[in-house]
């Protein structure tokens, strides 16, 4: 197969959002990782290392891994210090369909 034969990762991901599950655990986890995308965003712009980011946050770098990873939900706490000690905003919109960042 040629490469311009290949499907698009958006067409893969919008295909694949038709599938019951593949939906709810993408719901599920959008949260998480939105947030994730934040955080790497920053540490590649600030050019730092997991570990760098973990000092400056007060963390340990699994805890950032995991923050990166998208797999787990940050808690308020989490969100307060993300913002606090790196200078980001988090606009959060809980509503019946879900929660969105």
């Amino acid at each position: 197969m040629k490469i311009s034969e290949m499907k698009s990762a958006e067409v893969v991901r919008k295909e694949s959002l038709r599938d019951p599950e593949f939906r709810a655990e993408w719901d599920r986890t959008a949260f998480a990782g939105a947030v994730a995308l934040r955080v790497i965003g920053y540490r590649i712009d600030h050019q730092l290392t997991q570990t760098a980011l973990a000092r400056q946050l007060g963390m340990k770098q699994p805890a950032v891994a995991r923050l990166e990873s998208g797999d787990v939900t940050p808690s308020l706490d989490t969100l307060s210090r993300l913002a606090s000690r790196l200078g980001i905003s988090f606009h959060i919109d809980v509503t019946p369909e879900g929660v969105a960042v």
